[in-house]
This record gives structure tokens, sequence and C-alpha cells, in this order.
């Protein structure tokens, strides 16, 4: 079962879910001052759960510095995720076909660790309940697999690249349909792989590829319309 990370505080959390929501879905137009006094009049917290969120989206890449101070909605650059997205195709692909050099193309024992991981997760009730830090599961599944190839600088490159579009993959896991259909696509990699049919795992992670891809690129772009719409304030 995944679960969010325990920050302590419950209005602190509040502060940081609501805001990566709104952010998400492109609520705040760019140029915008995220003001923590009004959003904080908004949330029903104190300025303190809204700027420890705002220092913690900051981390994650959702929010940066304005030159006149605080925080601002960071706009998101749709051609260059579709760039890193090929890039971390040709690495999980590359890894998925790495030459054996006579012994088991993969750490068997690694990928079916990760496989029980896998089917033991649970999926949320409701849309509401799903955390888009799912993401950061997502990134270890595809981040191990590469690693039970043997190959650590490929897999490092991975991670990095994992790290630049964490911010649009965010978009991917935001209802319960897609997490189910995340852990049946990964359970459905892994089955193949375990038992050495190269190339149907990886036509399964291509057409998960493809619709990861088509998902974000969409919600983004939903989510980019939105911003510019509103225009800044």
């Amino acid at each position: 079962m995944y679960t969010a990370p325990d920050t302590g505080s419950p209005r602190r959390e509040l502060a940081y879910q609501s805001l990566k929501h709104r952010l998400l879905v492109g609520e705040f137009p760019p140029g915008r001052r995220l003001g923590e006094e009004r959003l904080a009049a908004e949330l029903g917290v104190s300025r303190t759960p809204v700027r420890e969120a705002l220092s913690r989206l900051h981390s994650e890449g959702l929010v940066e510095r304005l030159s006149d101070g605080g925080y601002g909605p960071v706009l998101p650059d749709l051609h260059l995720i579709r760039e890193l997205y090929e890039i971390r195709f040709v690495l999980e692909k590359g890894a998925l076909r790495r030459p054996s050099r006579g012994g088991p193309a993969h750490d068997v024992a690694a990928l079916d660790a990760l496989r029980e991981d896998w089917a033991a997760l649970d999926v949320p009730d409701r849309d509401e309940d799903v955390d888009s830090d799912f993401v950061l599961l997502d990134e270890d599944f595809h981040e191990r697999v590469a690693a039970s190839a043997g190959n650590r600088e490929l897999t490092g490159t991975l991670r990095k690249v994992n790290e630049r579009i964490r911010i649009v993959r965010m978009q991917d896991f935001l209802t319960v349909d897609r997490i189910a259909e995340t852990i049946d696509q990964h359970l459905g990699i892994l089955d193949p792989l375990i038992h050495g049919d190269l190339a149907e795992a990886e036509q399964r992670l291509v057409g998960h590829f493809d619709e990861s891809l088509a998902i974000v690129e969409e919600r983004t772009a939903v989510a980019l319309t939105r911003m510019l719409g509103r225009g800044p304030r």
C-alpha cells in the first residue's frame, strides 16, 4: 500500500496537497505571486503551513522564486518534456535489451521482489484520495527495472531524467483509474521480463510509455491553457 510521506502536521499537509493540486491543474496564472497571507485565508490555516508548503513545492520544481520576492507557478515547457520523455524511453529500452554476456539478461531475484512490491499495492477508493506523490513510486519501479540489467551509470542517468520531468509526470497520477492501470501495466511488463521474453516486455513497455506520454501532454496542455487564459494578476 502506498502512502504519502508523514509531514507531521495535518494543517501543513493540507496546505501542501491543496496548493500542489491547484498548481497541477493550472489554477494560478504565470507571473502571479503566491501570497502567503491570501493563500492562508483561502485554506483556513496560518501563514506558517503555507510558507512551508511553498518551500516544499519549490524543491519539487512546481514553483519558482520571483524577482520581487516570494514564489510563483512554473510554466511547463511541452517541447522539452517530449524530448526528455524520448531520452527516458531510449534509456529504458536499452536497459531492457542489454546484452546478457553469457548470463541472465536481468537480475531475476530483484525483478521478483519488485513484482511482489507492486502486486501488494492498494488502489485508493476515490480520486480525492489519490496522491500525486505516487510518481515517486513509479520512478522507483522504472529505475529498479533498469538497475536489474546491471548498468549503474544508465540507471543513474535515468534517475536524473526522471527528476527533470517529475513536475509534469505528476499529471499522470491524478485519478484512481490511472493508478490501477499503472499497476496493471507494470505487472504486465515484469511478467514476460522475468521469464526472459524481452520482445513481449518491450512491446508492453512501449504501450505503457505511449499512453503515459499522451495523458501527460493532454493534461499539461489543459493546465497550461488554463494558466495563460487567466493571465497575470
